[in-house]
């Protein structure tokens, strides 16, 4: 078994970002299901997707969300969508702003596509909104 290398520095950088877009619980239950065997695909993720792309000061993260989100949902990966739904609390994206994504899939990628992202985008937020009125009565 290789070693423990040091983390590097667009590992560091794109743990930091993802950690700001998905949120601490959603990245800490990531590392703590990481086993040896996908180990590599967290690292090349985490430096890859966060380090090199999200962390670019180019687009915002709201920017950065929307376009992540149209893409996912022409392409179908629908737990993605969810996910990225989940963390526009984070990026700043508005309910407004992924109709908006939402629509350019439509045109460009195909009715279905979106009809079936809106579909999940609908059921996440109303899981969000459903975990609102639980999570101020806690405080």
């Amino acid at each position: 078994m290789a070693e423990a290398s040091i983390p590097s520095e667009r590992y560091k950088q794109g743990l930091a970002t993802r950690r700001s877009v998905l949120g601490e619980a959603h990245v800490d239950r990531a590392l703590a299901n990481e086993t040896p065997f996908d180990q590599p695909f967290q690292q090349l993720i985490t430096e890859g997707a966060w380090g090199s792309v999200w962390s670019r000061d180019q687009w915002s993260k709201r920017e950065r969300s929307m376009v992540t989100i149209a893409l996912l949902a022409a392409l179908g990966h629908d737990e993605e969508v969810a996910m990225h739904i989940r963390a526009t609390a984070n990026t700043g994206a508005t309910r407004e702003d992924i109709c908006e994504a939402l629509m350019h899939v439509a045109i460009y990628a195909g009715v279905p596509a979106a009809n079936h992202a809106f579909k999940i985008a609908k059921a996440t937020y109303a899981e969000i909104d459903a975990a609102k009125p639980a999570a101020e009565e806690q405080r």
